[in-house]
């Protein structure tokens, strides 16, 4: 039996920022001057993003009484709104502070949707590129979800955007090697931590862009396993394009990591994407529905254009990236989550899934939809909201 995804589950911080306001933040900071001002407004005004969720209760309209800051954590931005520098280690405290909770409620989402036990776990894979601490995500998810000591544990560090398919492909590789296997798999990103005030036009780009949340799948190929169904895992893929080292870069900075996210990225996704598609599916025909991660507007339109998908193709991955902005890793579980419930998708169906990492890596997965005969998907679960 192939490994299946038989839930998805999401969660975001309940702090929600406008697109709008997102913009006049970081329009705001000290010392920007007329130019800087025109490429903030540009850059944010062209994202397609409506808008996005963060850990930083400070950017919100209105502080609700889950959302105050506690005493002694570092702040990113001052009583009138402008935008401060916390340190990296500063950062990467709050990381520590507020990734458990939300790794655990994504987690808990996919285990209720699958009726699955959180004793039938055998396996966590945990999937993150914006934080560090040991003992780790794999660790405190053990402990939050009550899961056996036991557990075999994996964890994926600073992979970038599209480090959700190796995720999903270790739990199918687990899955083929120890077939009783129940493998969860959570990735988690708070991106927003490393925001800072900068007049590069790179680091305005990633600031217009990138969002917090969490996504996690329940992978088994035991078909007693949860609900009937799901997103049979049929193969994966991983390339590199000709070039692209130091166009798509992840780094460690003094005041947080720090993203070089050029210009290039979208042309020479554009460029490449046929080639690597081709090769991925060999001889087999176009999938019928596509979820690839939206590292923006831009990727997306080059996507769409260099496979000659029609408009509709990429919907899912718009929507996502209208509602939630980039999540980095977990942005392509939102997106499989919604083909998932999705009603139009009939028994049988083959999804494409692409997303793209620092390198420039492409990874590539092939999905098969799989209904129960007769029954009709779910409609789609509320993402679960942290402070809600």
């Amino acid at each position: 039996m192939s490994a299946r995804i038989v839930s998805i589950g999401t969660a975001v911080p309940s702090t929600c920022v406008p697109q709008e306001r997102a913009r006049e933040i970081f329009a705001g900071q000290p010392g920007a001057d007329r130019l800087t001002q025109r490429l903030i407004h540009a850059a944010f005004d062209a994202s397609a993003i409506e808008r996005r969720h963060t850990v930083l209760a400070e950017f919100g309209d209105d502080l609700s009484p889950d959302d105050v800051i506690p005493e002694g954590r570092a702040r990113f931005a001052d009583d009138d709104g402008r935008m401060l520098r916390p340190a990296t280690g500063a950062r990467n405290d709050l990381y520590i502070a507020a990734a458990p909770d939300l790794n655990a409620r994504a987690a808990r989402a996919a285990l209720a949707d699958a009726e699955v036990e959180a004793s039938a776990v055998t396996h966590v894979v945990t999937v993150s590129c914006t934080g560090f601490f040991a003992p780790g995500p794999d660790y405190r998810l053990v402990r939050d979800l009550g899961l056996d000591p036991g557990v075999e544990r994996y964890h994926l560090g600073f992979i970038g955007c599209a480090a959700a398919m190796p995720g999903l492909r270790l739990a199918a590789r687990i899955c083929a090697a120890q077939p009783a296997a129940v493998v969860l798999v959570v990735c988690l990103e708070l991106c927003t931590l490393h925001i800072r005030p900068s007049a590069d036009p790179q680091q305005i780009v990633a600031a217009s862009v990138f969002a917090d949340g969490a996504g996690a799948a329940i992978v088994t190929a035991d078909p007693s396993v949860g609900r009937a169904g799901g997103l049979e895992l049929d193969r994966f893929a991983t390339t590199l394009t000709s070039e692209g080292e130091t166009d798509m870069v992840w780094t460690i900075g003094d005041h947080g990591f720090e993203m070089i996210l050029s210009a290039e990225v979208p042309r020479i996704v554009g460029r490449e994407i046929r080639g690597a598609v081709d090769a991925f599916l060999a001889d087999a025909a176009m999938p019928d529905a596509w979820a690839v991660h939206p590292g923006g507007r831009s990727v997306l339109d080059r996507v769409e254009t260099g496979l000659d998908l029609d408009p509709t193709a990429l919907d899912a991955s718009r929507e996502v990236l209208r509602d939630y902005g980039n999540m980095s890793s977990a942005t392509i579980l939102f997106i499989l989550r919604r083909l998932l419930h999705d009603d139009a998708l009939a028994d049988g169906a083959r999804l494409g899934a692409l997303a793209f990492g620092p390198g420039l890596t492409v990874e590539s997965a092939l999905l098969v939809k799989r209904r129960v005969a007769g029954a009709r998907a779910d409609s789609l679960p509320v993402e679960a909201v942290v402070g809600a």
